[in-house]
């Protein structure tokens, strides 16, 4: 089901976030297998809104006489930046239509994410099912917010739209894209805001310079005084202060819809990508939610090593090469899932299991009938430390066994000096803070980060599926972190990155409602880790570290308790972590048997 032989490229758009910097689009030698048409098309074509909006896209369509499908892409990222995919699709037989959502580039209105996008989907696919040369037959494809356009049209249920492709993107946008178990995923919030906030700082500022020429005094020139950051992505403080999962979010909550949603889906995610979790419970979800028979079984899922950008010839990805295998032709494979969801061609989509894995470590592909694999058994690795688990020199250990009575951990939670992000699931600014796997050994000698690690492993071990921790934790704060990371790590140290997680204590029951905590009281806490699947070789160690950080990846605890909106100053925390008898603190694995 996979050509290995194509990159996962980045989009050539100049000045746009590196969000926008995800699996490639360009057409290649494998992407134009069968006859190749001629290919016309047509710029700048404006479509009305239902209120009168106007957004544009440009149209590429087969020279060639006759009835066609028709590929939509609704992307905030620059329509004009697509073009050669589009060429690409076109030639190949379909009717393929870019547009700049709203209030982007050549698109009228104002940009606010998501607002929209249910309504203005509607209409854009009814409209372009409707162009002449059009069978009716409508597929949406692209990835990152060009995914959450295609979930939030579906969602709208537009009578024509047959089958999406959407890739490493969220089912919904409180958990997954701007919150994590109540923890603000700043770097992205922030950096993805910036990049688009070049874009509306332009139609703001730059749009109308003839009428500000007679502006006085000269010295306020509106590109002079640029206007509050409010004023370019209102929608960021918005996100801020609606830091529960209250109705600001539950408007547009994909996994609410599942049951109603008719269309066929290929959902491509990455081990190492900031939407993984939502990508992979959009396949779950409508498989074994919708309504219809055929949307069940017209659901696929693919995972890769990928993190949210792109991937080097050789399948380099953070600083770990996996290989040509790990490589994807992304317009080929859009191509094939098309060609089979909207043409009826009996390709491997009609034929293969519907689930389709990168095993990290292994670095090979696998088919599956079910994610997670239902052989998967969850496996409890105990936490235990007799001197203490402080730093890589400590003794923390994983093990089998449930821990003896012994002393917990003890360490203290600096908000002023956090424990640095490196790597993981990261979007955007690439260039600043790099996603993907990296070495986490420069954060192991620091004394709040504890490490557990199991012994050298006598054989191979596969954990394939969702991986979560229980922790038994107390704090001197009225509210903290914790976080947790698994690393694998081979004989010679290097630690690879594998998945992380957080809680903000306070939303540790609910994200939507704080409940303070008591201090110095035992809380158990569970935190999702998400997925992964990778091959633990003999000789390698499952490592476990335990912090109350991970920044800038998430904002910082102040331990404080107060709303992260407005909030100022911080205290330290002492955070102990208990592995006994009473309060067995584990790393969950979901374990395959070979």
């Amino acid at each position: 089901m996979v050509d290995s032989r194509i990159i996962i490229a980045t989009h050539a758009l100049s000045r746009l976030p590196v969000c926008a910097l995800v699996v490639g689009l360009f057409a290649t030698a494998a992407s134009g297998a069968g006859d190749r048409l001629a290919v016309r098309t047509e710029t700048g074509v404006r479509t009305a809104m239902r209120d009168g909006v106007a957004l544009v896209a440009d149209v590429y369509r087969p020279e060639t006489e006759g009835k066609y499908p028709l590929l939509l892409q609704r992307t905030p990222y620059n329509r004009k930046g697509a073009a050669a995919e589009a060429e690409a699709m076109a030639a190949r037989g379909y009717i393929v239509v870019i547009q700049d959502t709203r209030g982007r580039f050549d698109s009228e209105g104002e940009f606010y994410p998501f607002l929209n996008e249910s309504e203005d989907g509607y209409d854009t696919v009814e409209w372009a099912a409707n162009l002449p040369g059009s069978n009716r037959q409508v597929g949406m494809f692209g990835g990152s917010y060009v995914g959450a356009t295609q979930m939030l049209a579906a969602i709208a249920k537009p009578p024509h739209l047959k089958a999406i492709f959407p890739y490493v993107t969220a089912a919904e946008y409180y958990d997954g894209w701007t919150y994590e178990s109540g923890a603000l995923m700043q770097w992205f919030a922030s950096s993805w805001t910036s990049g688009l906030a070049q874009d509306t700082a332009r139609r703001k500022l730059v749009s109308r310079p003839r009428d500000w020429v007679w502006e006085m005094p000269v010295d306020e020139y509106r590109v002079a005084g640029l206007p509050q950051p409010a004023d370019l992505a209102p929608y960021f403080r918005d996100w801020v202060r609606h830091e529960t999962d209250d109705s600001y979010w539950k408007r547009w909550k994909i996994s609410d819809h599942y049951p109603e949603l008719t269309v066929k889906g290929l959902h491509g995610a990455g081990w190492h990508d900031i939407f993984m979790k939502g990508s992979i419970k959009n396949f779950t979800g409508l498989r074994e939610s919708s309504n219809t028979a055929e949307a069940r079984q017209g659901q696929r899922l693919m995972v890769g090593p990928w993190a949210h950008a792109s991937t080097s010839p050789e399948g380099k990805i953070g600083d770990v090469v996996f290989g040509k295998q790990a490589v994807l032709d992304m317009t080929g494979t859009a191509l094939a899932w098309f060609d089979y969801a909207l043409k009826g061609v009996a390709n491997e989509y009609a034929s293969g299991k519907p689930v389709v894995l990168f095993v990290m470590g292994a670095n090979a592909w696998r088919e599956e009938d079910e994610f997670p694999p239902r052989r998967a058994r969850p496996t409890k690795f105990y936490l235990s430390a007799a001197k203490g688990a402080n730093t890589v020199a400590g003794d923390g250990a994983l093990s089998l066994n449930r821990p003896e009575p012994q002393q917990p951990d003890v360490f203290e939670y600096d908000p002023g000096n956090p424990t640095p992000t490196i790597g993981g699931r990261l979007c955007c600014a690439n260039d600043a803070l790099p996603p993907g796997p990296f070495d986490q050994r420069p954060n192991e000698a620091r004394r709040d980060v504890l490490v557990y690690s199991t012994p050298p492993l006598e054989k191979d071990l596969e954990a394939t599926g969702y991986v979560r921790m229980e922790l038994y934790a107390a704090t001197t704060a009225p509210d903290t972190d914790f976080t947790a990371m698994l690393v694998d790590v081979d004989p010679s140290g290097y630690a690879r990155f594998l998945t992380d997680g957080v809680v903000r204590a306070r939303y540790r029951n609910s994200t939507t409602k704080a409940e303070p905590l008591a201090a110095n009281r035992t809380y158990r806490y569970d935190i999702d880790l998400w997925a992964t699947s990778n091959l633990f070789r003999a000789g390698h160690r499952i490592r476990l570290y335990v912090s109350s950080s991970n920044f800038p990846r998430f904002s910082r605890n102040p331990n404080t308790g107060k709303p992260t909106f407005g909030a100022r100053g911080f205290v330290k925390a002492t955070q102990t972590v208990f592995h006994d008898p009473k309060n067995p603190s584990a790393l969950i694995l979901p374990v395959v048997s070979q």
